[in-house]
């Protein structure tokens, strides 16, 4: 007896475990117990568990880019304008710097806005009247024979003077030249510190002085 068991045990050391347990069951009358080994898993370069590359994670799993959040630039129409006039506070100083006191007398002086005189060949158009009253306004324009009024620039006022509107040799001439018999017809476009406008169109022999 103890030499079959001694055989039995030198055949299970070369056999699978499945055919020594096998042997063991029969020789004991026990049911045949059958154990299978794992078979190895294939990598998907085909090699074996030992050796299978590193899988990427799923795309549930990876990291997300990060969104684009630069900022895109406003359109256009809603970007501010470099030289958009400001209305200024309207409070009477007796010096005639707001529109509030300007805007009543350059409506009663319409007719005096502009002139025009022949001298030494040319046509000269002159803008006097509105210089004197400048400080209570942001903008002129000046259109000549229909043309769009465009900007005519106005000299500062000098605050530290007792009548601001005073116009000083710095300020320059308060006309300009053109062709001797070319100025036919004046628009002019003022527009007053507290924003509000006003024009006005002049017909050369209603504005001509000598």
């Amino acid at each position: 007896m103890l030499e079959m068991f001694l055989i039995m045990l030198a055949t299970a050391a070369q056999a699978p475990v499945s055919d020594t347990i096998s042997a063991a069951a029969a020789s004991t009358g026990s049911a045949t117990v059958t154990m299978a080994a794992p078979a190895p898993v294939a990598s998907p370069s085909g090699t074996n568990s030992e050796s299978a590359a590193i899988v990427a994670p799923p795309v549930f799993l990876a990291p997300k880019t990060a969104p684009d959040v630069t900022a895109a630039a406003p359109p256009i129409f809603l970007a501010p304008t470099a030289n958009a006039l400001v209305a200024e506070p309207q409070v009477p100083t007796g010096k005639f710097t707001t529109a509030v006191e300007v805007k009543p007398i350059l409506n009663a002086t319409r007719g005096n806005w502009i002139n025009v005189r022949e001298y030494d060949g040319k046509d000269l158009l002159y803008v006097t009247h509105l210089w004197s009253w400048r400080c209570g306004l942001l903008e002129m324009r000046v259109g000549i024979n229909g043309n769009t009024p465009e900007p005519w620039p106005l000299p500062a006022c000098h605050m530290d003077q007792p009548m601001p509107s005073v116009m000083l040799d710095s300020d320059g001439l308060p006309y300009k030249a053109f062709g001797l018999g070319s100025i036919a017809m004046v628009e002019i476009e003022i527009t007053y510190d507290d924003l509000s406008t006003d024009g006005a169109k002049f017909n050369r022999q209603g504005v001509q002085i000598p």
